[in-house]
């Protein structure tokens, strides 16, 4: 059983990427080869679903600013949603609160 899985969907505004498990050394780099593999079409939203990860790591944080690239070269917006309080402590200890739109939930982040 893989430690990290990823589930990818369509919305009307873009494309969700939940992210369930430990996102870390060992499992980052799968994440970070799904984004490149990812249609982002102009002023879509890539919301990264993250209420289901349990651990992240510097090398995760690393696949975030990776996703965040991917859009802004695709010319789409990024959001996370629902990061759980460990991570989002990191975030703003590194400033990257002030980089990515932080949401709620998924539901407010797929809003137009």
């Amino acid at each position: 059983m893989s430690l990290l899985d990823i589930e990818v969907r369509a919305t009307a505004t873009g494309l969700v990427v939940e992210v369930v498990g430990e996102l870390d050394y060992g499992t980052s780099a799968a994440l970070r080869e799904l984004f490149t593999t990812l249609p982002l079409e102009p002023g879509q939203r890539l919301v990264l679903d993250l209420a289901r990860m349990a651990f992240c790591d510097s090398s995760g944080i690393s696949a975030l600013i990776a996703a965040r690239n991917h859009a802004q070269s695709a010319g789409a917006e990024i959001a996370l949603a629902a990061v759980p309080a460990n991570t989002l402590r990191v975030l703003r200890v590194v400033g990257l609160d002030q980089v990515f739109p932080l949401h709620p939930d998924v539901e407010s982040a797929i809003r137009p």
